[in-house]
């Protein structure tokens, strides 16, 4: 069924700038990338902290813009949705693209922690509310987060997925190049946000359904399509590692800074669905990638597995639709 016409500009707003939101953040993070070189910053240091962050930003500005209009639910549908489809969505497509192995050991310190901080998430969020201090908590948790992959980086050259993220950094710019395209892809990444906040809400409206549906939802898809597209380029390549990397690397920034900007710029009570039914959702997909990953099949995630990944992942999807 078509779009009724007093939605077509919603829906127009909402994958225009999701497209404008994908291609800003590549933009300034070519930009961020390439400053940190010409400031003499270790590659290593680079891809495992500007270039893994890359593929959260735009939830991140999606959810900041969201806070900065009092909307505090569809910033975290945004993040907590993301990881569901980064998951069942971008893991499950690749799997069934191409079979998975995971041999880093960077992969398999990285796990247990994006374990962690899941459970971290569930606990300031348990209290049916994110403050201000919450928001600070994750802030801090992020920092250490990137002190401790950093500090991998630097211990683990020879890692396969250390030289992957190395690998994957954008040619070098001059400084004045650089920061045209940093500041560039700021203003593209500030301006489509907005777009996709705006378009988001008045669907919600429209459907008559919450924002916290819309932000698990349309604006989780759209902002996980980073990771869609580079796990299953990584994969194509053989960087199998890569291509889970950047599924643990955007869950934990999901969480971490994701969660951070509606607890500190419009902290208040949310949408208790969003802990009694999307948060357990996620947890339960998070399980699954810890046991595929470590557990039976000594690290491999099959054909099989991604059919389980993307049929979990539509069953979600016709959850929130019998529901809304």
């Amino acid at each position: 069924m078509l779009p009724q016409p007093d939605m077509l500009w919603p829906v127009a707003a909402i994958l225009t700038g999701i497209i404008l939101l994908v291609w800003g953040a590549g933009r300034f993070i070519d930009g961020a990338a390439s400053i940190a070189r010409n400031l003499r910053v270790p590659p290593m240091v680079i891809g495992l902290t500007i270039v893994s962050v890359g593929t959260s930003l735009p939830e991140m500005v999606v959810a900041a813009m969201a806070a900065l209009d009092a909307n505090r639910d569809l910033g975290i549908g945004n993040a907590i949705g993301s990881n569901i489809a980064n998951i069942g969505l971008v893991l499950g497509v690749t799997a069934l693209i191409m079979p998975l192995t995971v041999k880093s050991m960077t992969l398999r310190r990285e796990m247990p922690v994006l374990f962690l901080v899941t459970v971290f998430a569930f606990m300031l969020m348990s209290d049916g509310e994110l403050d201000f201090i919450d928001g600070v908590m994750l802030l801090v948790g992020l920092v250490l987060m990137l002190i401790w992959i950093a500090r991998i980086a630097l211990k683990d050259r020879h890692d396969p997925l250390v030289q992957e993220f190395t690998e994957s950094i954008p040619d070098q710019m001059s400084m004045r190049q650089s920061v045209f395209w940093f500041i560039a892809g700021l203003l593209v990444l500030m301006a489509s946000s907005r777009m996709v906040v705006w378009g988001a809400v008045e669907v919600a409206h429209a459907l008559g359904v919450s924002d916290l549906v819309i932000g698990l939802t349309i604006v989780a898809i759209g902002t996980s399509l980073p990771e869609l597209v580079a796990s299953i380029v990584g994969v194509l390549k053989g960087e199998a590692d890569l291509a889970i990397g950047n599924v643990i690397g955007s869950n934990m920034f999901n969480l971490l800074a994701v969660l951070a900007m509606p607890a500190m710029i419009y902290p208040g009570v949310f949408d208790p669905q969003a802990l009694l039914r999307d948060f357990p959702i996620m947890l339960g997909f998070t399980i699954a990638l810890f046991v595929l990953s470590f557990g039976l099949k000594l690290g491999k995630i099959n054909r099989f597995d991604g059919i389980l990944l993307v049929g979990g992942f539509a069953g979600y999807l016709y959850l929130l639709f019998l529901q809304a």
